[in-house]
């Protein structure tokens, strides 16, 4: 997904608590399903802002030339004004684009 396209607010917004557990039922499932889409979301940033800063990677000591690099610092920047994982997750889930799902409520047993 292009995260960079979200349409999730920037700053925290009270939510009703109603509204989040409405599909589950649950408040507290509901709770886990965006914090393990939101762990999701925080990993695959961190992998692409890793390989993007990759490519500034200097193997010399050359202090100038890492506190000059204006592209690095944009980079950095740009990653740092893209709303939190956590925001994403809690869109994403109110807009219906998270698939779940609980395998103790689909019928099936699992056991020894």
């Amino acid at each position: 997904m292009d995260y960079k396209k979200t349409q999730a607010v920037n700053n925290t917004v009270s939510r009703n608590i109603q509204e989040l557990s409405k599909d589950t039922g649950n408040i507290y499932e509901s709770v886990m399903i965006l914090a393990k889409r939101s762990n999701q979301i925080a990993s695959e940033l961190k992998e692409e802002l890793n390989q993007k800063l990759a490519e500034f990677a200097s193997y010399t000591d050359n202090l100038e030339e890492i506190f000059e690099n204006r592209e690095q610092i944009e980079i950095s920047k740009f990653y740092e004004r893209l709303p939190k994982p956590s925001l994403i997750s809690t869109q994403e889930f109110i807009d219906g684009q998270i698939y779940y799902r609980n395998p103790s409520k689909d019928g099936r047993q699992t056991g020894f």
